[in-house]
């Protein structure tokens, strides 16, 4: 059986294969590739067919609230992390810090009259400003200044030199002015003054420099702790995802967000708390920041040698209330919940990883990969169904008069591959390649890994149809027993998608120094491996098509180059000379089909009111630690605030807990428990 192509008709057809352990599968007819969009898309379109088990399913709403989805990442070391203290660490720095501060009295009278003549009145004045905050030695977050827009980059350098010669207190460096045209220089306080003897590190190697964890701000003070030079600390955010977190924290801070090492992105739609590290900012700064930051709070800080990087984690934590449980009795739902940590799931790729709109982003991948640079720009900024209208109506002007300058003065930021194409346009036209070359690396490698993903889910549904769950069967894919990683995926990709916890996934560039030892071993089972029994359909895996993975030696292998080939795509020869868009430069990886929760737990629950709470965040009980709900209780319990709801609770909700490894997605979990697609438009349907 043939799966269809990237848009294949989403034509229904129900397939239960008759066994013990039963799967059920949806899949699509093969059709002719058309340019038809869906307008939203759902699960068959991106190959997600399969169930592991037939029990009836039943009707409940994930994510009602934000705080109904709450994600606790898991650390190297199995520790799952979470807020638990805003205390300082005790090791003398904030003594040291302190005195750093303290100490310098000189009179810059002569300096801010140079700088006057340099710079103007207005940077002269901000300049005299912060030195009047350091010298008061305030306890206050000492923010830099940003100089006034220079577009003279001799001008620029004078300034910089100026600095350098008559303030060493002060780091400055050049950041993006209000357009193309200009820069601004920004003034930062510097407490390590006397680093390196006054001496530049600009001599040093790059790779040297980010070895030493340059990468994230090289320029702190020297003198730091014997424990470590990186602060690390556990974010909780309510509701944002990590990088727009962690940009707040940082303007605060006044550091660029890549100075943060974080080992993954966290749901928006989420309460979560993961670690963060960040190198030479004293924790007592960060502590001051809780008092200015909503839905954010930060704690548990410690000083460590080594930055985090993305992929340095084991998983995450869920803790997920389903509310509005119908549709069945509590007898079937209480036996889906069991069935879901006895059975599993199929480990399929959520649909956040193909994107929220209409153009999903395998098919921009499809582009990229056959070298259609025009045709991917196209789908990026071309009218999409499912926006809002004022975004419709501005992408339908613009392919309509071209105009870039009034593309991108409506365009919202979050557009962020829209801006980055346009920009480059404007200095570049028609150069479409180096304008998708312009799109932050992380994003636009998603496209192609998004079209491996797509490969992937079609070949795990074929898997479970044809094989069924119960058995492994000759030519299978397994992890060999004498060398299994510690986890299902090693594969050249970065995700930041929401609801996921797909972590594992490391860039092209990181990827070309992880040894060999480090790609996991597979081996295609034998009839001799049937007859020994060491192998169960928990070892199954399947490839996400490169240079450095084999594929399965049955029925399963066709699927990847048939799909290929209907969109015009070879997996084993490139299409072009560019080697981030193209599979044959890629190392690819392997992924497990079948996934059980880890430390599962369920119970069912009686609610009254939608808004009321059913799952405590880290957020919650750092406020009864710290007394912060103390005087509403208070009011509460007096009448002085609403008053209680004495109706019986006749709402039913199920509480679910349990551990994923890193690129699983929790959406597919409940997928498996629900017997429902998992886009959410569908739930609201489902239950009005």
């Amino acid at each position: 059986m043939r799966l269809g192509p990237i848009l294949a008709s989403s034509l229904l057809l129900f397939f239960a294969t008759p066994r013990a352990k039963s799967s059920c599968c949806f899949f699509s007819p093969t059709k002719t590739l058309t340019l038809t969009m869906p307008k939203t898309l759902d699960e068959p379109d991106v190959g997600i067919a399969c169930f592991v088990s037939s029990l009836p399913g039943f009707h409940g709403v994930l994510k009602h609230r934000y705080s109904d989805f709450i994600v606790n990442e898991v650390s190297k070391n199995g520790e799952v992390v979470h807020l638990t203290s805003f205390d300082l660490p005790t090791d003398g720095m904030e003594m040291k810090e302190e005195k750093e501060v303290c100490s310098d009295n000189k009179d810059y009278t002569k300096e801010i009259e140079s700088f006057r003549n340099l710079c103007g009145d207005s940077d002269s004045q901000a300049l005299k400003s912060l030195l009047d905050k350091i010298s008061s030695n305030s306890n206050e977050d000492i923010s830099p200044i940003i100089l006034s827009p220079d577009s003279d980059k001799s001008h620029r350098s004078e300034v910089h030199n100026f600095f350098k010669k008559n303030f060493n207190i002060f780091i400055t460096d050049t950041i993006d002015g209000p357009d193309d045209k200009n820069k601004c220089v920004r003034v930062r306080f510097n407490s390590g003054k006397n680093e390196n003897n006054g001496k530049s590190r600009r001599g040093k190697k790059r790779k040297d420099f980010e070895r030493n964890g340059g990468k994230f701000d090289s320029r702190g003070s020297d003198d730091w702790s014997e424990n470590g030079k990186f602060v690390r600390f556990h974010l909780c955010k309510e509701n944002k995802d990590t990088q727009d977190a962690l940009g707040v924290i940082g303007k605060m801070l006044g550091v660029q967000p890549r100075a943060f090492g974080f080992a993954g992105t966290k749901d928006k739609r989420a309460v979560s708390t993961q670690q963060v590290t960040i190198f030479k900012v004293h924790p007592k700064r960060l502590a001051a920041l809780n008092s200015r930051l909503y839905g954010i709070k930060i704690g548990n800080f410690s000083y460590v040698k080594e930055g985090l990087n993305l992929g340095q984690l084991n998983g995450n934590r869920f803790t997920l209330i389903l509310r509005g449980v119908n549709g069945a009795s509590e007898e079937i739902i209480q036996n889906a919940a069991k069935a879901l940590g006895e059975n599993g799931f199929i480990n399929y790729f959520g649909l956040q990883r193909f994107g929220s709109g209409s153009v999903p982003t395998h098919l921009i991948g499809g582009a990229l990969l056959k070298g259609e640079w025009k045709a991917a720009v196209d789908l990026i900024l071309d009218p999409r169904e499912g926006e809002r209208e004022n975004i419709k109506e501005m992408r339908e002007n613009f392919k309509g008069n071209g105009d870039i300058d009034a593309m991108l003065r409506n365009l919202p930021r979050h557009l962020v591959a829209e801006r980055s194409i346009l920009l480059c346009l404007k200095k570049c036209p028609g150069n479409y390649l180096q304008a998708l070359k312009a799109i932050p690396r992380t994003l636009r490698m998603m496209y192609v890994h998004s079209y491996q993903s797509y490969l992937w889910n079609h070949a795990a549904s074929t898997r479970v149809q044809k094989y069924g769950i119960n058995q492994v069967v000759v030519g299978d894919l397994v992890y060999s027993k004498d060398s299994c990683p510690d986890e299902s995926t090693i594969i050249d990709s970065l995700d930041s998608e929401d609801n996921v916890n797909d972590d594992a996934f490391v860039s092209d560039e990181s990827a070309e120094t992880i040894p060999d030892e480090k790609i996991p071993v597979v081996k295609v089972v034998d009839s001799d491996d049937l007859t020994k029994g060491i192998y169960t359909f928990e070892d199954v895996v399947l490839p996400l098509p490169g240079s450095r993975v084999i594929f399965p030696e049955n029925e399963v292998a066709n699927v990847y180059h048939e799909m290929a080939k209907n969109d015009d795509i070879s997996l084993t020869e490139a299409a072009h000379g560019v080697k981030e868009f193209s599979i044959t430069s890629m190392t690819g990886g392997y992924r497990r089909v079948f996934q059980r929760p880890i430390d599962y737990m369920w119970e069912l629950m009686k609610y009254t009111e939608e808004t009321e709470s059913l799952a405590e965040t880290d957020l919650d009980i750092m406020k009864k630690k710290t007394g912060e709900n103390a005087k509403k209780e208070e009011l509460v319990k007096n009448g002085v605030e609403g008053c209680e709801n004495d109706s019986v609770p006749n709402k039913l909700a199920l509480k679910l807990g349990f551990t994923l490894p890193t690129s699983c997605y929790a959406t597919m979990a409940v997928r498996e428990l629900l017997k429902s697609s998992s886009l959410v438009a569908s739930q609201k349907i489902i239950n009005p």
